[in-house]
């Protein structure tokens, strides 16, 4: 039997920008076949074990001719794999999409098409330009601005695009000096304002403005290249008004990412979100315990826990994943309350349908030990499952408090080195604005798998730390901590590094549009 094929639509570059049907078909896939524009983070919503294949087309190469990715397509349904196309903004808006579908009908292959978020809109309005406006236009077009080469005469009616409203062409920065030419032959005045957006809602995004009689030397004197949307009239004034995306406090920065894969994501969007670009370089990997013999004799005397102690998500997770592995839930600890260091933690917890009967309000283990003392009775048992090589002053800390505690390993966490080298490479660019650490263990594995020169790389880098704990071992291990979180939560940090950012003056700024996207 045949598989079936999902025409999904990535968006134009964001990763927050693609559907939640887009996700969720991703996610079901056998199969991930990518373009170029694709942002790599959305790759983190396939399956684990799911095959990848990179079909990436350019002006200048191909990775696979349009052909062979129809022929790529129909071989992997005829297999009866369900296969995830994932294309760069909407599939149907010069995508292509529509070429693949005729030969997945042809070929007698089920496909179902996913619209995405096209960059003919998008791109606009990450530049703060509204493509219709009750004030300058109700209608826009959307055009190429790469029309096949062999056809024998252009298909594009210039004359009446020049009565269209807002043009929007794409693909259009080797044809832009004939497109600003024949625009003007066509009627429209010299006067008109024009944008080139460069790889739109991005942390590599560059704007250039000007008139339609000069902006193919503006562009060329900004240096901008491929991929880029051209915008064409007069709602391009409001971009001085209206410009916000480029405001964003960490607009322009590369800030690495080194929490494990699992945990990064709520990291990385966070600093998406306020305009940044993320490289993550997960620098731990979580793993079950080597013998999960400790924790599972603490499951079978549950019932003699008077409360038990999470101080990570991961923790969470894996401690839940242990007991439905058993057979069991979480009644098996009735008389048991619940304690979380940490907001995370208890969000965490409280997804899984747990009352949490005490945070601290400060996540030192201080701290948290003396309010523990304060709701348990002398001598109460505690349960603290936590990773392999967590520090033992909480667990001293509660002992000293009168109680009684089985400090259990839920997990490990394991060294990860994937990509070191590239950001090596881009320490020393140059390249890269910040670096967070949000625990002990990624700066340790950090400085490990960079390199004993990884004070000197960092020379000129943002160090941003979560909390004291960590900026400690960060100074222990010679790196200098520019940022500390005065709250010690994922968003404290980013908070704190946007301060940072804000405070600094904006032309210190790396030069993120050429020299960084080398990497």
């Amino acid at each position: 039997m045949n598989g079936k094929v999902y025409l999904i639509g990535a968006g134009p570059g964001d990763p927050g920008l693609i559907t939640v049907k887009g996700v969720r078909c991703l996610a079901g896939a056998d199969v991930v076949v990518y373009d170029r524009l694709v942002n790599p983070r959305l790759l983190g919503y396939a399956r684990p074990g799911a095959q990848v294949i990179f079909a990436g087309k350019s002006p200048e190469r191909h990775a696979l001719k349009q052909d062979e990715i129809n022929e790529l397509l129909v071989s992997l349904a005829r297999e009866g794999k369900v296969v995830a196309r994932l294309k760069g903004g909407d599939p149907f808006v010069f995508g292509r999409g529509g070429e693949e579908a005729e030969a997945l009908r042809e070929a007698g292959i089920p496909f179902g098409v996913v619209p995405g978020v096209t960059a003919a809109v998008a791109a606009p309005a990450y530049a703060g330009i509204p493509v219709t406006h009750r004030d300058f236009t109700s209608s826009f077009a959307v055009v190429t601005g790469n029309e096949d080469p062999d056809k024998p005469g252009s298909a594009i009616d210039w004359d009446k695009l020049a009565g269209s409203g807002t043009l929007v062409f794409l693909m259009g920065m080797a044809n832009l000096p004939e497109i600003a030419v024949r625009l003007q032959r066509a009627g429209l005045p010299g006067e008109t304002p024009v944008a080139v957006i460069q790889w739109g809602t991005t942390a590599k995004q560059r704007t250039v403005t000007g008139k339609l009689s000069n902006i193919a030397g503006e562009v060329a004197a900004a240096g901008v290249t491929n991929p880029a949307v051209v915008v064409v009239g007069k709602v391009v004034a409001l971009r001085d008004k209206l410009a916000w995306f480029e405001q964003g406090p960490l607009f322009g920065r590369r800030v690495v990412v080194t929490r494990s894969r699992e945990q990064a994501s709520a990291l990385s969007e966070a600093i998406g979100a306020l305009g940044g670009e993320v490289f993550e370089f997960p620098t731990i990997r979580i793993e079950p315990p080597e013998d999960w013999g400790p924790l599972d004799a603490a499951i079978r005397g549950a019932a003699e826990y008077d409360w038990l102690v999470f101080t990570s998500v991961n923790g969470v997770r894996m401690f839940f994943r242990r007991l439905r592995e058993l057979g069991k839930d979480i009644r098996t600890f009735a008389r048991a309350a619940v304690a979380a260091i940490g907001p995370g933690t208890r969000t965490a917890l409280e997804e899984r349908g747990l009352v949490v009967a005490y945070v601290p309000e400060e996540f030192r283990a201080e701290a948290a030990a003396a309010g523990l003392q304060e709701r348990a009775r002398a001598g109460a048992r505690v349960l603290l499952p936590r990773a392999d090589i967590a520090p033992d002053t909480l667990p001293r800390a509660l002992a000293a408090s009168g109680l009684v505690v089985d400090n259990v390993v839920a997990y490990r966490t394991v060294p990860e080195r994937q990509n070191a080298a590239i950001l090596r490479e881009m320490l020393a660019a140059g390249a890269v604005d910040a670096v967070t650490f949000t625990s002990s263990s990624t700066v340790k594995n950090f400085v490990a798998a960079v390199g004993e020169d990884a004070a000197g790389l960092l020379k000129d880098v943002a160090v941003a730390s979560i909390g004291p704990v960590t900026s400690a071992t960060a100074m222990k291990l010679g790196l200098k901590v520019d940022v500390e979180a005065k709250r010690y939560t994922i968003e404290g940090l980013i908070e704190a590094l946007a301060e940072h950012f804000e405070r600094m003056n904006p032309e210190s700024r790396s030069q993120n549009s050429e020299e960084k996207s080398g990497f």
